[in-house]
């Protein structure tokens, strides 16, 4: 064990900071997700020392050892902590310190203390784990919880008290939530019990350290196991209420719809399979959210969600503004593929149109392959012949897009008639006509009527002005 330690150890840096260590007769160790992921063999590129003393004056020591700018440090002096970049590597170093709490803030009252203090305030035994950079602890390992043993186990387990854990800090909820979809680990018993207990606390964390941890969740390997957990421990109608309203099944006259939540996990767990693109992942989390208040049941047909494909897409702008979620095109493409995403299924059919091609085509842009590969990842129909028949379908319409792609060149496309041109040749101030003329141009071009070409534009323009009383300049 300790050999393995000490060729992990082997790196410039860590003979360094040793050697600080020894000079300034200040002990010190690698601790927290760098010692954890060592024993998982996954790679982590950030390094963080405990000092039992200053953290900043040692990080100093360090970077002038190294030779590297003092200026090149960033320095938190609040907390006490001091960061730099060095070959690849964000290290950071903090003092010792022990945390009290009260009721109302997560910001914890910080004093110095020891090792065992700082490995007492950490949140889970798994990144509690310390390993000795000192001369007389070299590559010693510090597991006073017996993080290792949990390792093995696969197991979420707090130090101490998960009531006091999760209490001091409650964003310890959502993290707890992480790890375990992350790394396919169990949460512990009594921290479970706990953190169902706690629930309630995740309501003073602000909405961007909660949306930090689900992200996380979401660009995951399997993200529905941290939703499930988020469900089953009443964190999740605390912190996406709307996702939340999506469980449960009514049933009237024997007639039961899905349960909408199971869906879109399903959906998200496809999605992840085939993309990491964050974003698409929040669109499959979000693609059916304005189902529950769509929801109809109508005598003779059954359970309808009519519109719900719009009633989302508004929803979506509520959302990232409540979860503090950036309000630019990231949040325009979640709406867009939240708005489009039943429009697919409307192509399967054989005698689907070219102008209905040609418009999902405009309408989508450079996001149609997203959307295709959301719409496919929504088939998840437990009857094995109807998913067969929809996949092959949707190979159809993927064909169907790029020939019409090809041959007309629709994928955000700007008609080659614009409002300038339509003015200067009717002699025009911008009005009402302009418009008028520019979308019939448009529209003329999406329904086939003419083709994607300046000419033909060109003419057809002559032939609406024409129809709304307005001659082309002698």
């Amino acid at each position: 064990m300790k050999q393995r330690i000490i060729n992990l150890l082997n790196r410039d840096i860590f003979h360094i900071i040793s050697d600080c260590s020894n000079e300034l007769n200040v002990d010190c160790y690698v601790v927290g997700g760098f010692v954890r992921d060592f024993f998982l063999q996954r790679t982590n590129h950030d390094i963080d020392i405990v000092v039992v003393g200053n953290g900043i004056e040692f990080a100093k020591t360090v970077v002038n050892k190294i030779g590297i700018p003092e200026k090149n440090i960033v320095i938190f002096k609040n907390y006490g902590t001091a960061m730099f970049h060095y070959q690849g590597l964000d290290i950071e170093f903090v003092g010792a310190r022990k945390e009290s709490y009260t009721k109302s803030s997560r910001n914890p009252t910080v004093e110095q203390g020891s090792l065992l203090d700082d490995q007492n305030r950490r949140d889970f035994t798994i990144n509690a784990m310390a390993i000795g950079l000192s001369k007389e602890n070299y590559g010693e390992l510090v597991d006073p919880f017996n993080g290792l043993d949990d390792l093995k186990h696969k197991t979420i387990r707090t130090p101490l008290d998960p009531d006091i854990t999760f209490s001091d800090d409650p964003l310890r909820i959502m993290r707890a939530i992480r790890f375990s979809t992350q790394l396919n680990f169990a949460i512990n018993q009594t921290t479970l019990l706990s953190i169902i207990k706690q629930s309630e606390r995740i309501k003073i964390v602000s909405n961007e350290r909660i949306v930090e941890e689900i992200n996380k969740i979401l660009l995951s390997k399997k993200p529905s196991i941290g939703f499930q957990l988020m469900d089953v421990t009443d964190v999740l109608p605390k912190v996406l209420p709307w996702v939340s309203d999506l469980k449960g099944v009514d049933i009237i006259k024997g007639s039961a719809h899905k349960d909408n939540f199971y869906h879109t996990l399903e959906v998200l767990d496809k999605i992840a399979e085939n993309s990491s693109n964050l974003w698409l992942r929040w669109a499959a989390l979000l693609h059916d959210i304005g189902k529950p208040k769509t929801k109809k049941f109508i005598n003779g047909i059954g359970w309808t969600f009519h519109q719900h494909e719009l009633v989302g897409a508004k929803m979506v702008v509520r959302i990232f503004r409540e979860l503090r979620l950036p309000l630019n095109e990231k949040m325009e493409y979640v709406k867009k593929l939240v708005y489009l995403h039943l429009r697919p299924i409307a192509l399967i059919e054989d005698d689907v149109t070219d102008s209905a091609v040609r418009r999902l085509l405009f309408d989508a842009g450079d996001d149609i392959d997203d959307l295709m590969l959301m719409c496919e990842a929504d088939v998840t129909s437990k009857n094995p012949h109807k998913v067969r028949r929809l996949l092959k379908n949707f190979e159809n319409v993927r064909l169907k897009l790029k020939e019409i792609e090809e041959k007309d060149r629709i994928r955000n496309f700007q008609p080659p008639i614009s409002g300038e041109i339509i003015m200067k040749e009717f002699n025009l101030q911008p009005c009402r006509e302009v418009g008028i003329i520019k979308n019939a141009i448009r529209e003329a071009i999406l329904d086939g009527i003419i083709p994607n070409e300046y000419e033909a534009a060109y003419r057809y323009m002559i032939s609406e002005a024409n129809k709304i009383g307005i001659i082309k300049n002698k």
